[in-house]
């Protein structure tokens, strides 16, 4: 196998543009592609810098919005995300401190259940 990285993956969502909005300004993602292909949408963004990327999606049978749980994201300064996160209305559980590191968790417009995890204490 010559896997190198996991390109995309694929959030169903109900309002591609509430979701745009969410994930761009929420969460600093940088817009890739937002581009109609006939009757769909593709709508791409990513974190600077990453390798990995997120389809917002709501043409996708049998994907319901919501149905993603555990979408992990890498956060260099945890308490400063929650922060702003928190500023721009989002319900943050956490950070809590678990054996295997800090996390928070939220959901997104949809109920799509994200995981924000940062580096360990000193």
């Amino acid at each position: 196998m010559n896997i190198t990285h996991v390109q995309t993956l694929t959030v169903p969502v109900t309002d591609q543009d509430a979701a745009k909005a969410f994930y761009a300004e929420a969460l600093g993602f940088e817009v890739m592609t937002d581009q109609s292909m006939g009757p769909m949408r593709w709508l791409q963004l990513a974190p600077k810098g990453a390798e990995t990327s997120v389809v917002l999606a709501n043409h996708l049978p049998g994907m319901s919005p919501g149905s993603v749980q555990g979408l992990l994201l890498q956060s260099s300064d945890l308490d400063a995300d929650c922060e702003r996160l928190r500023r721009t209305g989002v319900a943050v559980e956490g950070p809590e401190d678990l054996p295997w590191g800090r996390q928070a968790t939220f959901t997104d417009p949809d109920g799509n259940g994200i995981v924000l995890s940062g580096p360990t204490g000193p």
